[in-house]
């Protein structure tokens, strides 16, 4: 007998000791089994000890796993597997030889693999199928592996954090989603144990639902500041001799926020316009939308979140305008000139009543932006009705992108008119920025007028055009 064995052996005989074996008082469907002693499984044993399962952890040396949670036991791997139906596998890949020996113990039983790996494809076959080939006797479930164990201990009942789980056994998985959901958790099933590389490869995806966002947040800003860095720094060092590249850094940065905010703003509610339209082109709802637009929407949330970031950076860019050397310096000049010179200024009521409408009009809009930012989280969707949660997001959020639109096109008001507002002959930036979101409102617009409003009511209902002619006896007025 090699010294390994005789470890082993000694190990299972340490754990088969009165005081370890586990406790027979609990019915085996309300016992599992972990096999790990790390910061993972003593993470999720901690979260069934609090959902009330009895929990027997699976370990090399018992003697030694001190830092396990209390009321959990600990055995030799063998004693382990038999006193639980469900054991989850809360160890690498490198380290499944363990489960070879174990083949016996393990038959019929439900093995739950919770592994990742450090990359994609680093293995020929996904870390649950090779685990289903080493025990072929046990009913292997793939779950659990996008949870950290941070995540795992952060609350009892954090029931927003959704698992994916799959395997060839129905029996296997329903179990596995019995645990999930006394976890407080939601378990989806993604179907056959072939699934398992596509949910090994979700932890290593690095927001995937925010690189189109982003791609567009950085075109966008990376245009619109070489656009203005044209306009304004080469412009006047081209024609007047003068260089104002220090007005790179608040300047600029304060005009690229804002444009890029609003673009990015109209962009959150362009696709339901567009998906509106197409509805109304083909008469019914039960046509899919283009991949593109389907693409598109899914990415509304993370087009907001960043729309709202650049607005937060040009509150914040305003706010020091005041203490910026260039404009305190300007403002003295001024003051000295006018003292020099003996000159007094009338008091213009029609640049005040702008003046503070455009602030107004920007600083309501910031609040609603605001607004729709929290709502957007899912702790606080998840309290808000559909109805409530539709009335935020959409109608708060047209009047939004009302409020922010009307405040640029205050902030310009009659420039337009100067034709030394166009340099080079282009638009100012915030001109551009102004096409968007006012095609979007015109559209808007047309969409809620009530012929269009409830053509649209109707088709979202299931009324389809044609199904009139098709079906008489299912037929129902346009007005009730």
């Amino acid at each position: 007998m090699t010294g390994q064995e005789r470890s082993e052996e000694k190990s299972e005989c340490v754990s088969l000791s009165p005081m370890m074996e586990a406790d027979p008082a609990l019915p085996e469907s309300e016992r599992v089994c972990v096999f790990g002693t790390g910061d993972l499984g003593h993470s999720l044993g901690l979260r069934l000890l609090q959902a009330g399962y009895g929990v027997v952890f699976g370990s090399r040396r018992p003697h030694s796993s001190s830092r396990l949670p209390h009321g959990a036991q600990v055995l030799g791997h063998a004693a382990a597997a038999q006193s639980a139906h469900l054991i989850f596998i809360a160890v690498q890949r490198e380290h499944y030889d363990f489960l070879v020996p174990l083949a016996n113990q393990l038959k019929g039983k439900v093995l739950v693999d919770l592994s990742n790996n450090l990359r994609k494809n680093q293995y020929p076959e996904a870390n649950a199928e090779y685990l289903q080939s080493l025990v072929p006797g046990a009913e292997v479930v793939k779950g659990f592996n996008t949870l950290s164990a941070w995540s795992l201990q952060n609350g009892p009942s954090d029931a927003n954090r959704q698992v994916y789980i799959c395997g060839e056994s129905a029996e296997a998985k329903e179990a596995v989603i019995a645990v999930a959901t006394k976890l407080g958790l939601s378990a989806l099933d993604r179907g056959s144990i072939s699934v398992a590389r596509e949910l090994e490869d979700f932890p290593l995806q690095l927001f995937p639902q925010w690189r189109l966002p982003l791609r567009i947040a950085i075109g966008l800003s990376a245009a619109f500041f070489f656009y203005l860095l044209i306009r304004y720094v080469i412009y006047a060092y081209v024609t007047q001799g003068k260089d104002i590249s220090f007005r790179i850094m608040v300047s600029l940065a304060n005009q690229v926020c804002p444009i890029v905010s609003l673009i990015m703003l109209s962009l959150c509610y362009l696709p339901g316009v567009v998906a509106s339209f197409l509805q109304l082109y083909r008469g019914t709802k039960y046509r899919r939308f283009p991949d593109w637009l389907d693409r598109w929407m899914l990415c509304r949330k993370q087009l907001g979140l960043l729309a709202l970031g650049f607005a937060f950076l040009h509150v914040l860019y305003t706010l020091i305008i005041p203490i910026r050397y260039f404009v305190r310096f300007k403002a003295t000049e001024r003051t000295v000139s006018v003292i020099r010179e003996n000159r007094t200024t009338e008091f213009d009521t029609t640049t005040a009543w702008r003046s503070d409408s455009y602030l107004s009009l920007g600083i309501l809009g910031f609040g609603l932006y605001v607004l729709l930012g929290i709502t957007s989280l899912p702790s606080v969707s998840n309290a808000l009705s559909w109805r409530e949660f539709s009335f935020v997001q959409s109608k708060l959020g047209h009047l939004t992108l009302l409020l922010c639109t009307a405040h640029t096109y205050l902030y310009g008001w009659n420039r337009f008119l100067s034709s030394s507002t166009y340099k080079w002959y282009t638009p100012p930036g915030y001109m551009l920025c102004l096409v968007l979101p006012s095609v979007v409102l015109l559209l808007k617009l047309l969409l809620i007028t009530p012929c269009v409003d409830r053509t649209i009511t109707r088709i979202r209902q299931g009324w389809e055009r044609g199904a009139d002619q098709r079906n008489p006896k299912d037929s129902q007025p346009l007005i009730p």
